[in-house]
């Protein structure tokens, strides 16, 4: 049986999360008990890891905490992507990073990605059943009233814009005059994959100068490359993720090109599994974030078997 995972990016974090895995899965709690000593805080206590500024290493922690028990009960993937924070979790999942180096990173680079943008606030927008080339159109014309970009590649119907309101408008209003119904205004304080990250983009260069990594056990699909990472090139592509377009569509489909039997998006959520379901797939999909979807996975995965 060939495995591929998707690993959870932000935006599908609840409340609580985690807290039933950590009383019932040994090989969980002891992912957190090591996150909580790694960063000095006691990440078994839901009020920290539920904190608005924990969430990215949260989510990598809960990642960590499902990845290895499925590996424990079905071994290695094939392959595996994430979405934009969920890159790391395929990472470290792929030993690539170390669970040590990398939780550490991912907290500061939550830090940075606030600071930038508190200095240079944006706006994001979800644009439905447009194709890439009229989204890029209405960038440019909308970008005559203020910066506007793409941002996430999310499938072949679904991209993300992102940037200034006035820029994001005119862009929006483009659209509109061109027979896009839906442009759905996201709850974003910062633009996500854009110029507008340069500053945080900076800082996580500077920080990746001291973070070492190894070459990986199975490929990690870059969404900025839409390519495996490379080991001579992860820290590059990693700097430039913050402030360049992410194309998960693509990494999805390099990850069903290696033709897994099953597909599980592991991580708070199932967006990544609609998006697969936007695409022709041949794989089982499933997605774990809870005890029970966890032993869903179990129950049918004997029937896979």
């Amino acid at each position: 049986m060939k495995l591929g995972y998707l690993f959870s990016g932000q935006g599908k974090q609840f409340a609580e999360m985690g807290q039933d895995l950590y009383q019932q899965e040994p090989i969980y709690r002891q992912t957190i008990d090591e996150a909580s000593q790694i960063l000095g805080k006691d990440m078994s206590d839901s009020k920290i890891f539920d904190d608005p500024k924990n969430t990215q290493v949260s989510i990598v922690t809960m990642s960590m905490g499902i990845y290895r028990i499925l590996a424990s009960e079905f071994g290695k993937p094939i392959g595996a992507t994430g979405l934009s924070l969920g890159e790391y979790s395929g990472l470290i999942a792929a030993n690539g990073l170390t669970f040590k180096d990398g939780l550490p990173l991912v907290f500061d680079r939550s830090q940075y990605m606030a600071q930038a943008g508190a200095h240079h606030p944006g706006k994001m927008a979800a644009v439905l059943k447009a194709n890439a080339n009229l989204v890029d159109e209405a960038c440019r014309i909308g970008s005559k009233k203020g910066p506007v970009y793409a941002a996430n590649y999310n499938t072949d119907t679904q991209i993300v814009i992102g940037g200034s309101k006035a820029g994001l408008s005119a862009a929006t209003e483009y659209l509109h005059e061109h027979g896009i119904k839906r442009v759905i205004p996201l709850k974003m304080t910062v633009a996500s994959h854009t110029p507008f990250m340069q500053e945080a983009s900076d800082q996580l260069e500077k920080r990746l100068q001291d973070v070492s990594f190894q070459d990986l056990d199975f490929p990690v699909f870059s969404n900025t490359t839409s390519k495996p990472f490379g080991l001579k090139s992860v820290k590059t592509t990693l700097v430039q993720q913050l402030v360049k377009p992410t194309h998960f569509n693509e990494c999805l489909k390099g990850v069903l090109n290696l033709n897994p039997d099953v597909l599980i998006e592991v991580g708070p959520g199932d967006t990544l599994m609609k998006f697969a379901k936007t695409i022709i797939c041949n794989a089982k999909t499933y997605h774990v974030d809870s005890v029970e979807t966890l032993n869903q996975v179990r129950s049918k995965m004997k029937l896979v078997k």
